[in-house]
């Protein structure tokens, strides 16, 4: 006979078949050790995610003796999911290792936001978990030794699980039976405020609303990282948007019927080019005396101003989510009437939109968009295809580039002198007038570059001061361009910095004092010397200020435009954020609604052919 051959792979078999003899005899031989196990659980991986959050067990224990029924509504939701997940797998390691990834990334998660920018997270911050590249470019991620040693916990108490091997023993009714009544709770806190309600009242859960970010992170305070994103997706469920009653073609007609304030077009025929130049996180700190900035780091800008004509507008957002601030500007429509969602874009009819490019289209513009990123952050390159520009300008990387002048990095991002080199460029190869809006790169974080890689606030600060050095540039080419070209400059949002040790801390910012960080100093800016006389000189909401510049190139107005003009005076500012007091204005939201949700009732550039055609595809 012959002898047979033991491989490695057999041992290996061997040796597994072994240590799963071992597991299943502790299944029976261990109960009561495997019954804590079970048992425990809830409780051990609520505490490990908010260590890990918080950083340190004394901040965690701190919250426990302040907020024991908080720290107890954590546990029973825990234990829900749990008892979920055994009555799906039977398997008591195999419930631990997933609930704890779930916990355990969301807590590591929180811990690098909020480090990277000083906002706490959402869950529908998860919807950019596509982008995750791009985000990873953002943030500050620092792997620590405390961070390693409560992942090695997590793991040895998973291992743990894993030898034992506690096994939840039930029939398959009672299983179904087990995993209803733990979904059927958890559903209802999030869709059911009869329900939750009573709950987040019975456990002392932070229910207040939060009308700005910094009130929001003061809600995180109050309830630490695990019932914070419960609460917030109830609330941000209940604040979803739904058609009103009151959406009907005769209402929308009603509102249209106003009289039209025509004035002679485009000065007399002449079309200038109207470039809109949203810088990412710029903003002026010398909004703050005690911070005491040297106005040599806005030179430009102030020179810039000094030549035409400055003002303040109020942005929709805080240190992130800049395409809150981009819908304002790119459809003239407040997010409020959308309910601030914090993407926007992602609330659009999937058809032709009638955002602002398209009535520059309309009049005979060629319009395009340029963005020195990734075209599909934030979906952009899908999304923008339908609002109306002729070409859309993305820098994915060196390799996938729209561009068509040398990309040149400042820092992190591409240059801004590179996007003025792309304006002038498109502006003298295009015999037709343009309308360009830019969204710049240079100056988002990481702000970690600089004399002192750890003081970002004066490294934000040199950023602040080369864009201003290109601009004056940039402005100086447009003097000498034989073309009439208006220029509109406002920066997103403040700066994302750092949460603990950021200069928002520093000068003890919070909900009730923060309205200064919404507002945006803006310029404007010719070369023909344009007529701002009709330029507001009180503060107006970002969506307000395409018509702004519409009106100083005497462009033609519809019954939309007019309304939105008339908006203008009589409720300046329409911002959530800002100023939460402003009651809701039931005509703008349904206008709102109509033109990027609805059936584009109200006037609009697109011919109706096409917005049909779109809409069916």
């Amino acid at each position: 006979m012959k002898e047979k051959i033991i491989t490695g792979k057999d041992k290996l078999f061997a040796w597994i078949k072994r240590v799963n003899d071992v597991r299943n005899l502790n299944t029976d031989k261990y109960k009561r050790i495997n019954t804590l196990i079970l048992v425990l659980f809830p409780f051990f991986i609520c505490s490990m995610a908010e260590i890990n959050q918080g950083k340190y067990i004394s901040s965690y224990l701190t919250f426990i003796y302040e907020r024991p029924s908080v720290m107890l509504f954590n546990v029973i939701i825990a234990a829900l999911i749990f008892s979920l997940l055994l009555a799906a797998v039977k398997k008591g390691w195999i419930a631990i290792l997933a609930e704890s990834i779930v916990y355990m990334a969301l807590s590591t998660t929180e811990l690098f936001k909020y480090g990277t920018n000083g906002n706490h997270l959402i869950l529908s911050d998860m919807k950019l978990f596509r982008s995750v590249k791009s985000l990873t470019s953002f943030a500050y991620i620092k792997i620590t030794p405390q961070l390693i040693i409560y992942m090695l916990i997590v793991f040895a108490y998973v291992a743990a699980a894993f030898y034992f091997n506690p096994k939840f023993k039930i029939k398959p009714v009672k299983r179904v039976v087990t995993a209803a009544c733990c979904v059927i709770p958890c559903v209802g806190l999030v869709i059911s405020p009869a329900f939750s309600t009573p709950i987040y009242a019975l456990f002392n859960v932070d229910t207040t609303a939060a009308t700005n970010t910094f009130l929001l992170n003061e809600k995180f305070e109050s309830n630490s990282l695990l019932a914070f994103l419960v609460q917030t997706a109830s609330e941000s469920f209940s604040n979803r948007l739904v058609e009103s009653d009151s959406y009907t073609e005769e209402n929308v007609e009603e509102m249209m019927d106003i009289d039209i304030d025509t004035t002679e077009d485009f000065n007399g025929g002449k079309k200038p080019n109207v470039i809109v130049v949203m810088s990412e996180s710029y903003a002026d700190f010398r909004a703050f005396d005690q911070l005491d900035v040297d106005d040599s780091y806005y030179e430009g800008f102030d020179q810039a101003v000094s030549e035409g004509f400055g003002g303040i507008a109020i942005t929709p957002t805080y240190a992130s989510f800049t395409v809150r601030s981009e819908f304002e500007l790119l459809f003239g429509l407040p997010v409020r009437s959308i309910n601030d969602p914090n993407m926007p874009q992602r609330e659009l009819a999937e058809r032709e939109q009638p955002a602002l490019a398209q009535y520059y289209d309309s009049w005979g513009y060629k319009t395009a968009y340029i963005h020195p990123f990734q075209s599909s952050f934030y979906s952009r390159s899908r999304v923008y295809a339908q609002f109306g520009f002729d070409q859309l300008i993305f820098h994915s990387s060196d390799e996938e580039t729209d561009f068509t002048v040398p990309v040149e990095r400042f820092g992190t991002y591409v240059d801004d002198s590179t996007i003025f080199n792309q304006i002038e460029q498109l502006l003298t190869e295009t015999e037709e007038p343009m309308y360009i809006h830019t969204t710049t790169m240079q100056n988002h974080q990481p702000y970690d570059q600089g004399e002192d890689p750890d003081d970002e606030f004066h490294n934000y600060l040199q950023w602040v001061q080369h864009t201003n050095e290109d601009l004056t540039a940039f402005l100086d080419k447009l003097s000498e361009l034989d073309e009439p070209t208006l220029v509109f400059m406002v920066g997103d949002h403040f700066p994302s910095l750092r949460g603990e040790t950021s200069v928002y801390n520093q000068l003890d910012i919070n909900g009730d004092n923060c309205s200064v960080l919404y507002e945006q100093k803006y310029l404007l800016w010719s070369n023909y010397g344009a007529d701002f006389s009709s330029v507001p000189e009180n503060k107006v909401s970002f969506f307000y200020m395409p018509y702004v510049l519409m009106n100083i190139i005497d462009a033609p107005r519809d019954a939309f435009i007019q309304k939105m003009n008339d908006y203008m005076e009589t409720m300046p500012v329409y911002s959530t954020n800002y100023d939460c007091t402003t009651p809701r204005c039931e005509e703008l939201d349904l206008l709102t609604y109509d033109r990027v949700i609805g059936e584009v009732m109200s006037p609009c550039p697109i011919p109706e052919e096409i917005l049909e055609s779109t809409a069916n595809d």
